[in-house]
Formats: C-alpha cells, structure tokens, sequence
C-alpha cells in the first residue's frame, strides 16, 4: 500500500516522499521504497509512537530545519483510491490553498453511504474564490451512530474525513506552538468518489 500511495503521486508536481515511521517498521519501509526507487534518506523513525500530529511535526521540524517551508501533503498509507484524476484534481486545489499560508486544509471524501466507522466533517460555508473554492469546517465529528450518519448523508453538509490534510511546514509547526490542542480554522477540498 505504501508503494501504491507514492506512485498514484505520479503526475503530481512534489517531491521525493517524506515518510515517518517506527523502528519496527523501519527496513520493510525502507525496501518498499527501494523498490520504485523512492528511497533517499527520506524515513524519519518516530522516537516513540503517537497520534497523527506529533508524527506531522517530525515532517515539519525535519524541512524547516534544512531552511525550506514547502507544502505537506500528509498521506497515511492504508487508503485506497480508484480515481487517481479526481484524487490530483484535490490535490491542486488544496495546494492553492495551502500555498496562501493561511489555511491548514483537509481533505474531505464525499459519503457513498452512512458510514458508522468513520469519522465526518461538517462543512462551513465555501470561502470566498473561484467555484472550486474550499469549505470552512464547522467540526468534525467522531464515528456517529447509524441514525445520525444516515441524518448526514442526506444533509449533504458532511463529507467523510480521509486523514488527509495539506499546509505549510511552517504554518503548521505555528499553530502547535499556539496550542496545546490543535485549534485551527481548516478548509475542506471535497474529494471525489
């Protein structure tokens, strides 16, 4: 899976993968990359395992230590996505975004049916732009009951939340410093099913 998900990055302007992972799992990852010669000193073991965030700022502490703010498309290994054209389309929309620096932007995948072993996001009202404009977020809601997903899906304000966000190593490392939580006022690009 982590070989399917750099090279449907294939066509996508970015650069070599940046991959956080524990000692465990750290010479599978690196053959795995090996393979479809992605591999260049490009794996950051995380020094204990935790959540999300703190494994998006080993990525960020790693760039902006070497003077660079580029955009971070974090990618958790585990999806499968069918659409590479619709999944690139999101992608550009979410760099233009992220890009501007002032938006932590995730992507949100539009339900195919009332799902109760995801996560959702509520969406806000699109923000000010072109037609393909990003959302604000309202909150994102964790694994609703059958009822209320169902309450969801036919609202069409939801959209599944992927895990998949985009932004400024930079922007990023400042809104954790801010908080001791992550407060931030995200952007949702709809992502195709």
């Amino acid at each position: 899976m982590l070989q399917e998900i750099v090279n449907r990055l294939s066509g996508v302007e970015a650069r070599a993968p940046l991959v956080i992972c524990n000692e465990e799992h750290r010479f599978l990852v690196a053959e795995q990359l090996r393979q479809i010669k992605k591999l260049s000193h490009n794996i950051i073991l995380e020094p204990v395992g935790r959540n999300t965030a703190p494994a998006i700022a080993l990525a960020a502490i790693n760039v902006v230590e070497q003077g660079d703010d580029p955009v971070l498309l974090v990618l958790a290994a585990d999806h499968v996505i069918d659409n590479r054209a619709a999944s690139h389309d999101a992608i550009k929309t979410a760099t233009k975004y992220a890009k501007q620096g002032h938006h932590l932007v995730t992507l949100g995948i539009v339900p195919t049916g009332p799902e109760t072993g995801y996560s959702y996001i509520h969406r806000g009202k699109q923000l000010p732009g072109a037609k393909d404009a990003p959302f604000g977020v309202q909150r994102f809601i964790d694994k609703p009951n059958l009822s209320t997903a169902q309450d969801y899906l036919a609202s069409g304000e939801y959209y599944w939340d992927s895990g998949m966000f985009m932004f400024s190593a930079k922007r990023y490392l400042q809104k954790l410093k801010n908080s001791a939580r992550i407060f931030w006022k995200p952007a949702v690009v709809r992502w195709p099913t």
